[in-house]
């Protein structure tokens, strides 16, 4: 559950602005009746299934990808550090890295890779 919370928190709060969006549009004295109620709930339901499934999809690649580490295989990471020069960090289990949790981790690098922004070449 901690997982969820920390890939999917940003989506969860604009999920709750456009709740909120949507009470106000469909409380306005030219909707029809009954329009708050449908509303909120095809709005939520909807933000429910793209949270959802943008959490399934995610947590899908994060183990794909540390299988393929386990594997020794080569996982290409985001890196954030330098934008304009190397922003794929290249990760192989001989070159010293290792995971901790859902991050790889090497004594080469100062900050660690959460696996969420890998994927496997």
């Amino acid at each position: 559950m901690n997982t969820f919370f920390y890939l999917e928190g940003a989506y969860l709060i604009l999920a709750g602005i456009i709740l909120l969006i949507t009470l106000f549009v469909t409380t306005r004295p030219f909707m029809a009746k009954g329009a708050v109620k449908k509303g909120l709930i095809w709005v939520t339901l909807f933000l429910a299934v793209m949270i959802g499934s943008h959490y399934y999809i995610t947590t899908s690649r994060m183990a794909e990808v540390k299988e393929a580490f386990t594997q020794g295989k080569m996982i290409l990471c985001e890196s954030r550090m330098q934008r304009k020069v190397a922003q794929v960090v290249r990760i192989k289990r001989d070159n010293d890295w290792h995971l901790e949790g859902d991050n790889f981790v090497s004594p080469n690098y100062e900050r660690p890779f959460f696996s969420a922004r890998c994927i496997v070449e």
